[in-house]
């Protein structure tokens, strides 16, 4: 690549050249590379959102290991295993404490509109706070007062009145189940592709939402473990210590991040969306580029004819090709990253979800544009090769 670089900065730039004479041609091609790059920009960042929004509570909870059910498919999707499963893990060393979470996704009434909306509703013990975050915790001991909840300040819709309400420590109403409830206080999590938004209760408030619930079955345990043990370690020893239970799985904490991210990623049909919208973007941008450079190869197949003539081998003419190449590949990508930034905040701003333009998302689809107009040239020269100055004089 070295060699290449240095070959280029040695000899005129014909490729430049070439595609600077030609401007009509020239302005199509970074169009179709920019479309490209917009493109994978987006449904990479998409996907990004998907698995970053589905994983937030995961990541919020302050625990070492978590016990789930095996037919769990994701946390919006839990099932129920026994409470006993928490004292018997107690009865293992190291472990300083296992509390109960319950989940689960509703529709609730919107407060501002009226309206039916998806809500996740999290139930905990409000004396020991399993989450990580300062907002909730503050306030968690109001749950502690019956249908009383807490509410996501960033949740997706409209809520701005219902906010600016609870903000002045007004207590605005709805309704879940047909079954009037309170929100007294606020707190950050962030919307989702599974639920608009998010509200924490205690577990009693959690059993009056759903009565049908078995108070001695529970989604999700959580483990704290004592200073100085490893998570991992104890995991380990915990599924030997609980291995006759067909009811209970194991996990330590960076596993369960990672089993809401095998669901969206494998499971659902969204994650495989948009990793083939990616991969379409990236084709699309092979095929218009090719269109381009295989063009402009026989519109000068006369000129590389005669260079041949004169003694140059094919490898200098594939050169050339391979310059215009690089050269779109730079420019097309500088519109093609400017436009998913005002994409994104667009996106940010409608539907709460967590899209942001990042360095590695950038190099990664830098790097598709180079191999994809790379490959474009590659298919593009083949004709080149096959030039003969007879058949052109």
């Amino acid at each position: 690549m070295i060699g290449f670089i240095q070959q280029l900065e040695r000899r005129t730039p014909l490729g430049w050249l070439q595609l600077r004479r030609e401007k009509g041609r020239l302005l199509v091609a970074l169009s179709g590379i920019a479309f490209a790059d917009v493109l994978m920009f987006m449904q990479l960042g998409f996907q990004s959102a998907l698995f970053d929004s589905n994983t937030a509570l995961n990541r919020s909870l302050d625990t070492d290991i978590v016990l789930i059910s095996p037919n769990a498919q994701n946390i919006q999707n839990m099932s129920t295993f026994s409470r006993r499963r928490l004292y018997q893990a107690k009865e293992l060393a190291g472990v300083s404490s296992a509390e109960a979470m319950n989940v689960r996704v509703i529709n609730w009434k919107n407060p501002q509109t009226r309206k039916e909306n998806p809500i996740q509703i999290i139930g905990v013990n409000p004396e020991k706070s399993p989450f990580n975050l300062p907002s909730a915790n503050q306030q968690l001991h109001i749950t502690k007062l019956p249908d009383t909840f807490l509410f996501d300040r960033t949740s997706r819709g409209a809520y701005d009145k219902t906010i600016a309400q609870v903000s002045q420590n007004k207590v605005a109403t709805t309704e879940i189940e047909k079954r009037t409830i309170k929100i007294s206080g606020l707190f950050s999590l962030g919307a989702s592709f599974g639920a608009d938004g998010s509200l924490i209760t205690s577990k009693d408030n959690f059993l009056r939402i759903f009565p049908r619930q078995n108070a001695a079955s529970i989604n999700i345990g959580l483990i704290k473990l004592q200073p100085g043990y490893d998570p991992i370690e104890v995991a380990k020893q915990l599924k030997y210590h609980l291995r006759k239970f067909d009811d209970v799985k194991v996990l330590t904490h960076s596993e369960f991040i990672q089993f809401e991210n095998d669901y969206w990623m494998t499971t659902s049909p969204i994650g495989f969306i948009f990793g083939l919208g990616t991969a379409m973007g990236f084709v699309v941008g092979v095929i218009l580029v090719y269109q381009v450079l295989s063009t402009d190869v026989n519109a000068h197949i006369t000129e590389y004819a005669t260079f041949k003539a004169m003694g140059y081998h094919n490898g200098y003419l594939l050169t050339i090709v391979l310059e215009e190449a690089l050269i779109l590949a730079i420019l097309g990508f500088l519109p093609g990253i400017v436009i998913p930034l005002g994409l994104y905040q667009l996106t940010r701003n409608a539907t709460n979800l967590p899209i942001y333009m990042t360095l590695a998302r950038a190099l990664t689809v830098l790097i598709l544009t180079f191999i994809m107009c790379t490959i474009s040239g590659a298919i593009a020269t083949r004709k080149l090769q096959s030039a003969d100055p007879a058949d052109m004089f």
